[in-house]
Parts: C-alpha cells; sequence; structure tokens
C-alpha cells in the first residue's frame, strides 16, 4: 500500500463514500489530502484493489476469501458486486455444507428479482404519449431543475436523464442544438477528455456546445465522490440566443406547470 494509507483491513467503502483519516493523523483533510501525490496514490491503490476483487469475483470467490487475500471489507465488496450473478468455485462449495450457501442464494435471488423487476416495468410503462413525455420531462425539471435563477438549467449525472431533457426542451420550447450550453463538473479522478467526449455522444451535440469543464477540488468532496462519477455530472443550461420565449419566458412557463400540477396534488 502506499505511504499513509491504512492497510490491511482496509475500508475502502470510506474511501469511495465517506471522507477519512490518514493513519497518525486527526482528519485533518485539508493539509493530509491537498498535495497531489497523496490523492493520487490513494486512487491508484483503491481503483488496483477494485480490479484485483472483480477478478477474484469472477473466479467465483466468496467475499470473506477475497477478504482473506485483499484486505477489503465485506460491506464494500457487497456494495460493488450487488448486481452482478455469483457462481461459487470449488474452493468455496469445499466450504460451504451440503455445497450450497444461504447468502449465496440470496444474493442471486436478489440479483434475478432486480431483472425481473426491471423488465416489468418497462412492460409496464409502454409507449410514451406527448403528454407522458411532457410530465416525465416536468417531473425531472421539478427535482433537478432550476427554478430561482432567471435561467432555464438541469443537472444531472445520469445520460438518460440529460437525454431525455434535450428532447423535452426541444419539444415543448421549441429549442434546438444551438439553444443548448453544457458545463462538465468534474473531480480529480476524471479524465477531461474523455468525459467531453462521453457527454458529446450521449447529447449529440457538438463542442462548441461544451464551456469549459469545472474540476472540484474541495477536499471534503474528493474522497466522497472517488470512482462513483466517471465522467463527471452535466449542467445543461438553455440559451435564449435574444428570444425571450427561449429565455427567461420559458422558465416562466415551466414555473407555471409546477404550479399547477402541485395545486392538485
Amino acid at each position: 500500500a502506499p505511504e499513509g494509507i491504512r492497510t490491511p483491513d482496509l475500508e475502502l467503502r470510506s474511501l469511495l463514500l465517506y471522507p477519512t483519516e490518514l493513519p497518525g493523523q486527526q482528519t485533518d483533510y485539508s493539509r493530509a489530502l491537498i498535495e497531489t501525490p497523496v490523492y493520487s496514490a490513494m486512487l491508484t491503490y483503491v481503483n488496483t484493489l477494485r480490479a484485483k476483487a472483480e477478478i477474484l469475483r469472477k473466479q467465483g470467490y466468496s467475499y470473506n476469501l477475497i477478504n482473506q487475500k485483499l484486505g477489503i471489507s465485506i460491506s464494500t465488496m457487497s456494495y460493488w458486486f450487488k448486481d452482478k450473478p455469483f457462481v461459487p468455485n470449488d474452493e468455496v462449495l469445499k466450504r460451504i455444507k451440503n455445497g450450497h450457501s444461504n447468502g449465496i442464494i440470496s444474493h442471486n435471488r436478489r440479483v434475478d428479482e432486480i431483472q425481473t423487476l426491471r423488465q416489468q416495468g418497462i412492460s409496464e410503462i409502454g409507449e410514451l404519449t406527448e403528454r407522458d413525455l411532457w410530465l416525465l420531462g416536468l417531473g425531472i425539471y421539478i427535482g433537478e431543475g432550476s427554478k430561482t435563477m432567471e435561467r432555464v438549467r438541469i443537472s444531472n449525472s445520469d445520460p438518460a436523464v440529460i437525454r431525455l431533457c434535450i428532447r423535452w426542451f426541444k419539444e415543448v420550447g421549441n429549442l434546438s442544438n444551438k439553444n443548448f450550453s453544457i458545463r462538465i463538473h468534474l473531480y480529480p479522478d476524471n479524465d477531461v477528455d474523455e468525459s467531453i467526449r462521453y457527454w458529446q455522444n450521449i447529447t449529440g451535440l457538438r463542442r462548441s456546445n461544451f464551456q469549459n469543464v469545472t474540476i472540484d477540488r474541495r477536499i471534503n468532496k474528493q474522497l466522497s465522490h472517488l470512482g462513483k462519477l466517471p465522467y463527471g455530472t452535466a449542467h445543461l443550461t438553455v440559451l435564449s440566443l435574444g428570444d425571450r420565449d427561449k429565455g427567461v419566458r420559458l422558465l416562466r412557463r415551466i414555473n407555471g406547470w409546477i404550479a399547477g400540477a402541485e395545486y392538485q396534488v
């Protein structure tokens, strides 16, 4: 392990989800992590361990055995592999009485249920009508859109949400690609060029639609987002280009739709 990082029995979930203190220090994040070599070493170490864990898991090793080999906590591996089927290898089967494990059966049953219910949900939705799309986009805007600033903007890390919002804006606001501007919010472990290419492919927009990226170097955010957002978050802004119907008036219409829906709830 790189100098300054806990091992063995590393609680990787703390690195992925929560700020963590380095050994011998009293959680002084700003001083401990501001140095790029430390952060880079941490990132490399976490990614390397996860890659090794994925290989062992595909080879049929249980969480307990991977924990013994790599020192990764079971809770972290459960988070990583929660939606992946598991087939135990011979070594694991020898450790399981009668060749079965309630934990393995339960895990695979959960994976099957997730896949079955997802397909059921897709079938239940059916084909979206124009009004369905209108209300779906409105619901997303209620949760993710800007309502107080005098501009139309929505932010999300889910590519499907951003793609849907572009279609929604085009249909409800009569917009075209030239009316969109995107700023990508990244973290130090993201690749800038790769992230821009990714969002270009998702949105179908040109490079000229993209502003300079923003890289969040706040110490208390770096570890909490480590490895979780490989392409960052897209902040999609509507440009009126001098047409108020596609700017502030569109925002006021959206706010009116939100009010109209809320009055009936």
